[in-house]
């Protein structure tokens, strides 16, 4: 393996894991910053509740693309300079940790979960397409986004290891997977009390920035 471009790849994810296009869609829209409303959480579930869906939509998108595009990168060209899985699992959690801890927002970021499945896209098409098909089923019969990132994230690891074995890319996922249900401990609690937001359920103060 190629050190220095290894490092380089995983600095350049962590970089790019650190746009939070929740906050820079937003603010593009002339919406109020998603930090400041809902669950205050950086992501396209709470941009939803802004009322905007072309806006959720991006984020959802562009959020999944940047930890889908670094490790996509790695897996196509990464042999070419000796990089191999142990890179592109590294680079898949260095994307998702940069959303979580994005150096350009003062380290405050969102739970992650777009930006979990575009990078588990990319390392292995199969098991990014189970555990999305699991947050589908989940949100389509109780309509809590929330509670569909916990069972998915409660079932990526087994998925790779029952299917696929142990590998770099399986502790990469069980990795991801523990830090997203931590970043979810607020919803657990929320959905036990039974005052959880369903999906689509706009915020109380959302709306334009002010001077908009």
């Amino acid at each position: 393996m190629n050190l220095a471009w290894s490092v380089a790849a995983v600095l350049a994810a962590y970089l790019i894991g650190s746009l939070s296009f929740a906050v820079i869609v937003s603010r593009a829209m002339g919406l109020s910053d998603p930090r400041s409303y809902g669950s205050k959480n950086p992501g396209a579930t709470n941009v939803l509740r802004s009322g905007k869906r072309g806006a959720a939509l991006a984020t959802l998108v562009l959020d999944a693309l940047k930890g889908y595009v670094p490790v996509l990168a790695v897996v196509v060209w990464g042999p070419r300079v000796g990089l191999g899985e142990g890179t592109a699992a590294a680079v898949a959690l260095a994307a998702f940790l940069g959303h979580l801890w994005p150096v350009f927002f003062r380290f405050q970021g969102g739970k992650g979960v777009a930006t979990a499945a575009g990078a588990l896209l990319a390392l292995n098409p199969w098991l990014g397409a189970a555990t999305l098909l699991t947050w589908l089923i989940i949100a389509f019969f109780f309509r809590y986004s929330s509670l569909a990132s916990i069972v998915a994230a409660l079932f990526a690891p087994f998925y790779q290891l029952l299917i696929w074995g142990g590998s770099e890319t399986a502790l990469a996922v069980a990795v991801m997977s523990l830090l997203l249900l931590w970043r979810h401990a607020g919803n657990i609690q929320k959905l036990m009390a039974g005052t959880e937001s369903r999906i689509g359920q706009k915020a109380a103060a959302p709306g334009a920035r002010p001077g908009r």
